[in-house]
């Protein structure tokens, strides 16, 4: 397990919007130690063996394939590598498990599947389990020979899990669980030995229940046909009077939202780090493409529509990665914290992702959204060929289309991180109040252009300062106007969703470089710095946008017009030449003929 550096400060989660985070403290990729490196190498390898060789029989649904690469990824350590060694795992922290659902996230269906069976396959029973539920049901997950799936989604209940229709009583002998209902979009369903599935107790208790296939009772349809992740099995589940045994009540009578809730926190940031995998190799596949592909007798690399796509396709991946990891590491280090202060292992962890719920809804939003942006300039980069399955971009334009939706879709998770903000301010979690006035206060005063420019990226600070400041006049102008109304002004609420996202992204790729030029110096970090800037010059303008909707929607008159003033004054950009940056990217990118980092 790692341990936090000593005398750091560890912000409290969301504590970035109103205090300055350091370089020093911030873990970046860069700073993976020689165990971490082997770990991403040898997913990588196990992807490029035993899974993109037979990826077309994957997409066929060749019965027993996709748990045969499971139980060999089992073999290898992949599916434990955060599971105590008592259960069968490796017991690596954080950073470590987060980089295995990286390396792993250019496997296409079985990412799909192996990122369910690790997740929510494995974790509830792992962190919610009684002793014996985890000795009976852990190590046979943990080394593949059993297959976890997770039963949440209904067909009339999505987004309002809560909502969920399956039902469950209590043998008149007690001596089992009745369930009746059914499940959809259960992924790995059609292969799965056990599913974590929730019901309601009595019609009202919503409760957790650990099911095995063979239980009397529990059925499954046939497999869907989807757009994408066509290999990925996904099957609707039946439970008509199925007997659960009463030992296999998972947590506490109607604490299921527990369950679920905490373990989508944790999902969210892997499937924000397999987008992440994806879009790294999606981007090599494109940029190997565009140096081999001539029009008018040169490689259509060397044109400035093509540089400018590409370069743009390194900026996004290079900025989600800076706030994956950052972010991963400030759950590893409040779970080590809280390990210190004498909480069990699966309180530590999960208490630690709870804090950091609000950066891990941010993360599944922009991770998701990279991925598509990608994979969708790679197919255009491809042009015609794009649109064939002979090649394989066209397969990732696809496959990646669901991650918007699942874990939570993106519109929920953008409504989500402005509610976890607003409400932890309101139990005094977060103090929002003091600098939302002094923000405030500085609307009526004269703006300060110049101080401390000469210092090392201290216009880049500023520029990431500013924007901190035009979330909070905007969220807390909002706040103030709507009052309780606020929460059902969506469109307000995701314009401000939007501001943060691109704030946090922009400080994290910040954080990374500042850390890399005080390492290595500013001269051999280029491409680094020029990817960072370039971001925060296009940030700046979208956020004036979004944060400009928001205030049109809310504020009319004087206080309209003083507050598009004030945003204007928080996303002043001094000129800077983003052609020549993204140039300058590209060509990197070419030279080295694939994503380099």
């Amino acid at each position: 397990m790692s341990t936090p550096t000593e005398n750091k400060t560890l912000l409290k989660g969301a504590e970035w919007l109103i205090r300055e985070s350091s370089s020093f403290d911030t873990f970046i990729p860069e700073d993976y130690n020689e165990e971490q490196q082997m770990v991403k190498d040898m997913c990588a390898s196990f992807l490029d063996a035993e899974v993109l060789p037979v990826i077309g029989r994957i997409d066929q649904l060749e019965p027993g394939l996709m748990p045969s690469l499971l139980a060999k990824a089992g073999e290898q350590g992949l599916l434990g590598t955060s599971i105590p060694e008592q259960y069968g795992g490796l017991g690596k922290d954080f950073i470590t498990s987060t980089l295995v659902n990286e390396g792993l996230g250019g496997g296409f269906s079985f990412s799909v599947a192996i990122a369910a069976h690790t997740g929510i396959g494995t974790l509830p029973i792992l962190y919610f389990g009684t002793d014996a539920q985890k000795e009976k049901y852990i190590p046979k997950l943990t080394s593949g020979q059993w297959k976890g799936s997770y039963g949440l989604t209904e067909p009339n209940s999505g987004s309002d899990a809560l909502g969920a229709k399956t039902t469950a009583r209590l043998s008149s002998d007690g001596k089992h669980y009745i369930l009746n209902g059914q499940k959809c979009w259960i992924t790995n369903g059609g292969f799965a030995d056990v599913y974590t599935v929730f019901a309601k107790i009595d019609g009202d208790k919503f409760s957790a229940f650990i099911v095995e296939r063979g239980f009397e009772g529990f059925t499954q349809g046939p497999e869907e046909h989807k757009m994408g992740i066509k290999g990925s099995s996904t099957v609707q589940l039946y439970f008509q009077d199925c007997k659960v045994p009463a030992e296999n009540l998972l947590g506490e009578i109607g604490k299921g939202h527990i369950i679920a809730f905490n373990i989508l926190n944790i999902g969210r940031l892997k499937l924000c780090a397999a987008a992440l995998g994806g879009a790294k190799r999606a981007a090599t596949t494109t940029i190997q493409y565009a140096a081999t592909r001539e029009q008018f007798k040169t490689a259509i690399a060397n044109f400035g529509a093509i540089k400018h796509k590409l370069a743009e396709m390194a900026i996004r991946i290079w900025v989600a990665e800076s706030a994956l990891y950052r972010t991963a590491k400030m759950i590893d280090d409040k779970e080590m914290e809280l390990l210190a202060a004498g909480k069990p292992f699966n309180e530590a962890l999960l208490g630690a992702a709870e804090e950091y719920a609000i950066e891990c809804a941010m993360l599944k939003v922009f991770g998701s959204e990279v991925l598509d942006f990608v994979v969708d300039e790679g197919v255009q980069v491809h042009g015609g060929n794009g649109y064939s399955d002979e090649y394989i971009i066209s397969k990732a334009y696809r496959d990646s289309r669901i991650n918007r939706i699942y874990e939570g879709t993106n519109e929920i998770n953008r409504l989500l991180t402005v509610d976890m903000v607003l409400k932890r301010a309101m139990k005094g979690r977060l103090d929002l109040m003091g600098p939302a006035m002094a923000v405030s206060k500085e609307l009526m005063s004269i703006p300060d252009f110049g101080s401390g420019d000469d210092q090392p990226f201290a216009k880049d600070k500023k520029a990431v300062q500013q924007f901190k400041k035009a979330i909070l006049m905007v969220a807390g102008a909002a706040v103030q106007k709507l009052m309780a109304r606020v929460e059902n002004e969506q469109e307000i609420l995701m314009h401000i969703a939007d501001m943060a996202i691109e704030t946090f992204h922009a400080e994290s790729a910040l954080l990374r470089a500042m850390k890399l030029a005080d390492q290595r110096g500013e001269g051999a970090c280029a491409f680094e710095l020029d990817v960072t800037r370039t971001y925060i010059y296009d940030a700046a303008d979208r956020i004036q946008k979004s944060g400009r909707d928001a205030i049109n929607a809310f504020a009319e008159g004087d206080e309209q017009r003083m507050m598009l003033l004030g945003l204007k004054r928080f996303t002043k950009t001094d000129p800077f030449n983003s052609k020549e940056a993204r140039r300058r990217i590209a060509a990197k990118l070419s030279c080295d003929n694939h994503y380099p980092l």
